[in-house]
């Protein structure tokens, strides 16, 4: 169902769900202290005045307290989701009903009514936009070219959204600046690391109730994400493996205790499989046709090409919903393999996303991300732009405080030894 305000133009599923929207979105705000004194400040201040902001993000409670940050520093700002299956629709509810924040996302919603979306966020016109996965982006630069002169810069959260935004670079057609959100260390380290080893694990056991100690876990990718996957898997007594591309980070899940092998000897080891590569069809019709029967396979990157369904669908007699979020797709060759999530983000098809402690660290960095460019109108160049140092250190020092964790500073006598090179043995 789609409800309509007649005070508010937004498309979400249900209004009524507003009170319990609101209290998950108080209860996800008790872990977020950072955001929370940097909406404060922003309530304050006043930053985004005048600024039309557009944000494509999962919706969910976490998120929730990002909009309601950037709507304090006066943004004009609107939500839309930035995955057909990560809306939390109370959530969205409560964004619209208590808030008075456009959302045009619902959980569920077809890919015709996500692109609807993303034309109805451009149709606002922003100044800045939020971005998750470079869809507004690329649809803007693509389809929208009369509106780039209106365009201050973006931010990008996901790896996927960074390999996109570069590629626009190198083709010459990033005409205005982009924060780089994703490779800020109070991000990937904890975001992509404990958020999605956390988040992931938990998607796959309410979709499945499966127990995982004792089976093989393949985990497809080794960067940050993958890292915290192949960690958690293993504290939950699987066996893990894990393949990859890149050779540094091979040996370095070699070191870290995984085997690593190549997909080809993986695929008939696997009980489940979880994608993390931000790549195309990691797992294709190869590595289905001789997994075990049975197998479970899931992606916790960003789209839902890792997996190559168009190819395990040509295969299959049959395919049928066995539990939510989860699809058995019965092979001519008598085996199954079940999907969770249909190929999306599971920890978000199927759960609820990262803890709140996480992303408040994550959200910060936006909400300052979208400060440093209001502040820098006019004086970056156009293309790929990191976090400053210094704001990114301070997001780790709130964290710390509000923790009740102090932590040493250096002493005159050390600032001055590492400032020198005469010093030595």
């Amino acid at each position: 169902m789609t409800a309509t305000s007649p005070r508010l133009k937004h498309e979400v599923k249900d209004l009524g769900l507003a009170a319990l929207g609101r209290q998950r979105i108080e209860w996800a705000g008790r872990e977020m202290p950072v955001l929370r004194q940097i909406r404060d400040r922003f309530a304050q201040e006043k930053p985004f005045a005048g600024i039309r902001l557009v944000a494509c993000c999962h919706v969910t409670t976490e998120t929730a307290h990002l909009a309601i940050a950037l709507k304090a520093g006066g943004a004009d700002a609107l939500l839309i989701a930035s995955n057909p299956l990560s809306t939390q629709d109370d959530v969205a509810a409560s964004l619209v009903a208590d808030h008075e924040i456009p959302v045009f996302a619902i959980k569920g919603e077809d890919n015709e009514t996500y692109s609807r979306h993303v034309q109805i966020a451009l149709d606002h016109r922003p100044n800045i936009i939020i971005d998750d996965g470079c869809d507004v982006v690329a649809t803007l630069v693509q389809q929208r070219q009369h509106q780039l002169a209106d365009i201050i810069g973006t931010t990008e959260e996901t790896t996927t959204g960074i390999v996109r935004l570069r590629a626009m670079f190198r083709d010459g057609v990033l005409t205005f600046p982009a924060v780089n959100v994703n490779d800020a260390d109070t991000k990937h380290f904890f975001d992509n690391r404990y958020g999605t080893g956390q988040s992931t694990l938990d998607g796959i056991i309410r979709a499945t109730n499966v127990l995982l100690a004792g089976k093989t876990v393949v985990v497809v990718g080794y960067g940050w994400c993958g890292k915290g996957t192949a960690l958690r898997a293993r504290g939950l007594g699987a066996n893990v493996i894990v393949t990859e591309i890149d050779p540094i980070k091979a040996i370095e899940a070699v070191m870290d205790g995984f085997r690593v092998l190549p997909m080809a000897e993986a695929a008939p080891q696997g009980d489940l499989f979880i994608t993390v590569t931000g790549n195309k069809h990691v797992i294709r019709g190869e590595h289905f046709d001789v997994m075990k029967d049975g197998a479970i396979v899931c992606n916790s990157g960003h789209f839902d090409i890792e997996l190559d369904l168009v190819a395990l669908g040509s295969k299959a007699k049959e395919v049928k919903t066995v539990r939510p979020f989860t699809q058995e797709y019965r092979l001519q060759s008598g085996k199954s393999v079940v999907v969770l999530g249909e190929g999306r983000l599971i920890n978000l098809a199927a759960a609820e996303g990262h803890p709140s402690a996480v992303m408040d660290m994550s959200f910060a960095n936006q909400a300052l991300g979208c400060e440093y460019l209001v502040k820098n109108k006019g004086n970056l160049e156009p293309g790929i732009h990191s976090i400053p140092t210094e704001v990114d250190q301070d997001i780790a020092r709130l964290k710390l405080q509000a923790m009740g964790i102090e932590i040493d500073t250096l002493t005159e006598d050390q600032i001055e030894y590492t400032n020198s090179w005469t010093s030595g043995t």
